[in-house]
């Protein structure tokens, strides 16, 4: 499923903190949230979080 969508520069579990040496289990579990329950403002979520790194979500990059 995660293989359908194309990749973006930022995700669900990477606002999350699961990159880089973290499971791949973990970071699917997320993808496939995100998959299932996408929406253009959980989009908007996930730029701002990107972007204020932090302000809306612990542990966000």
């Amino acid at each position: 499923m995660k293989h359908l969508v194309c990749p973006g520069i930022t995700g669900w579990a990477q606002i999350y903190g699961l990159r880089g040496d973290t499971l791949i289990e973990e970071r699917i579990k997320y993808d496939i949230w995100y998959m299932e329950n996408w929406s253009f403002w959980l989009d908007i979520k996930i730029i701002l979080a990107t972007i204020f790194g932090g302000k809306f979500m612990e542990n966000a990059y």
